[in-house]
């Protein structure tokens, strides 16, 4: 059975954004979509001037917009600074369902906990998971169906581990941490050495992970633990989904880190990096604050300066950005070299 969609006013709505309301405060809205397909019972927003056309032909309940931005006429608005930001928390409010959250509440019964595991207040564990000896979790965390929590891991409070995550030994994750389903944190570092017959023995990876405060670690995301040391993902922290951190590389605060990007052993960022889908990155470098990789940029040395880079290897990007225009005139190049070639050719032709 369907569940029945809550109704809320546009005042309830404007107190909630701390947003100043033009319209009718009485209007009901149920949903949330984007301008071009909303009806009167869907909020909306507009972000971007260019897309003022977009708001006119709207049929939006109501529309969130920045205080700044002209209105037109007849339509309902919550005027805020962030327009953005409203609306996520309406995006929350409207659509929060009882299918969001788990209905397992505390220990099921299926859980596989090592006695000396210690287990804080208001903890949710699912069916199914795994905690070895040692481990910590403080209060309030849930942690999901079939994760396995190696010894001696310690987790702080109001952690959300969903399903299918593995942390492994010793491990430390800090509070606020959110990590998405089927991440590995700790797994062993690529490190092997190689005899003069070329066989590799392995280099065991005895060091461990340490995520901080209110970082987010996207699905399918391997953090792999140091050789001796730690690897560090630092405080507010954002790593999208299929990255690879390798052994002893520390994140510095703040970063984004897009899908699909690959961090090699003992790479240092400073606070505020953001690093674009598929980039590479070398190990044993040092990424200063304040550094933007374009995507797939290549990243071969250390970078001392912020800005913005592209390439590969990475350039500045306003200079990447010249050498891809050139790169697309190619052709007319060519053609030009080919009818000078032919002018000469026929020039000495003449001459002799």
């Amino acid at each position: 059975m369907q569940e029945e969609a809550k109704k809320f006013t546009l005042h309830e709505l404007a107190e909630l954004t701390n947003s100043e309301l033009v319209g009718n405060p009485d209007h009901l809205i149920t949903s949330v979509e984007d301008l071009q397909s909303a009806t009167s019972e869907d909020a909306s927003f507009l972000a971007n001037p260019k897309y003022r056309e977009a708001m006119k032909l709207s049929h939006a309940g109501v529309i969130c917009i920045d205080s700044r931005f002209a209105l037109i006429e007849g339509k309902n608005y919550l005027l805020s600074d962030n327009p953005s930001r409203a609306f996520q928390i309406i995006v929350e409010t409207v659509l929060a369902s009882k299918y969001n959250t788990s209905a397992f509440e505390g220990i099921h019964p299926s859980a596989v906990i090592h006695e000396t595991a210690s287990i804080g207040k208001n903890v949710t564990i699912a069916p199914h998971v795994v905690i070895d000896h040692g481990v910590h979790i403080a209060e309030g965390s849930r942690i999901g169906a079939n994760v396995s929590i190696g010894a001696g891991v310690k987790i702080g409070a109001d952690c959300l581990i969903h399903p299918h995550v593995t942390i492994r030994e010793r491990s430390i994750i800090g509070n606020r941490v959110i990590i998405q389903p089927g991440a590995v944190i700790g797994s062993c570092g690529f490190g092997y050495t190689t005899d003069a017959r070329g066989r590799h023995t392995k280099l065991d990876q005895l060091g461990i992970v340490i995520i901080e405060d209110d970082v987010e670690i996207g699905a399918n995301t391997a953090i792999d633990r140091a050789r001796f040391k730690a690897t560090r993902i630092s405080r507010g922290t954002k790593v999208d989904n299929l990255v690879q951190i390798a052994h002893n590389v520390s994140l510095g605060q703040d970063n984004i880190i897009v899908s699909q990007t690959g961090i090699a052993g003992s790479t240092k960022t400073g606070k505020n990096v953001v690093v674009g889908g598929q980039v590479g990155i070398v190990g044993h470098i040092e990424i200063a604050d304040y550094v933007m990789i374009a995507t797939r940029g290549g990243v071969s040395k250390s970078v001392k300066e912020a800005g913005k880079y592209g390439g590969s290897p990475i350039m500045p990007l306003s200079e990447y950005n010249r050498h891809q225009v050139q790169v697309r005139k190619i052709g007319t190049y060519i053609k030009q070299i080919e009818d000078l070639e032919a002018r000469l050719k026929a020039l000495e032709e003449k001459k002799n």
